[in-house]
């Protein structure tokens, strides 16, 4: 088991790949992550977050546990995220987490997912939501593990 993310954009940029490697080489199982990034839709609007949560919907496994990060989704504290991860691993699913595209998703994809997640009421460019969860995903290692990295 560990993390699939499925990201609708371009490749990350150097300042982003930097940071997202010094969180990834200490992630481990369950944790560790593999990325997959998907080209943006060349449509605009309702016919783009059509064709790209086709996409995302394609490249799900049937039993993994998915997260959606998404605006409107809940805000969580980081226990409580450690915790949503930790309970799908415990469960014997793999977690796949969606990053869509400048339009979004469509209702099918918001259906899918398990937990819909957002980061904070502001909205981050794509490449900057990589970075942040990465070290989130690594926040959430360590406070399962019972590690000091996340303070109180």
């Amino acid at each position: 088991m560990s993390v699939r993310v499925f990201a609708v954009g371009r490749k990350h940029e150097p300042w982003v790949t930097d940071g997202i490697a010094r969180y990834e080489k200490r992630l481990r199982k369950p944790f560790d992550t593999s990325w997959q990034l998907l080209p943006h839709s060349p449509r605009d609007g309702e016919a783009a977050r059509a064709e790209e949560s086709d996409r995302l919907l394609a490249k799900l496994d049937r039993d993994a546990y998915v997260v959606l990060l998404d605006e409107r989704g809940r805000n969580v504290d980081s226990p409580t995220l450690a915790r949503t991860l930790r309970g799908a691993f415990d469960g014997g699913r793999a977690v796949s987490v969606i990053i869509g595209g400048a339009y979004g998703v469509d209702e099918r994809v918001r259906e899918r997912a398990d937990f819909v997640w957002s980061l904070s009421k502001l909205v981050f460019p794509h490449q900057l939501v990589r970075l942040m969860l990465v070290e989130q995903l690594y926040r959430s290692q360590e406070i399962s593990a019972g590690r000091s990295y996340h303070h109180v």
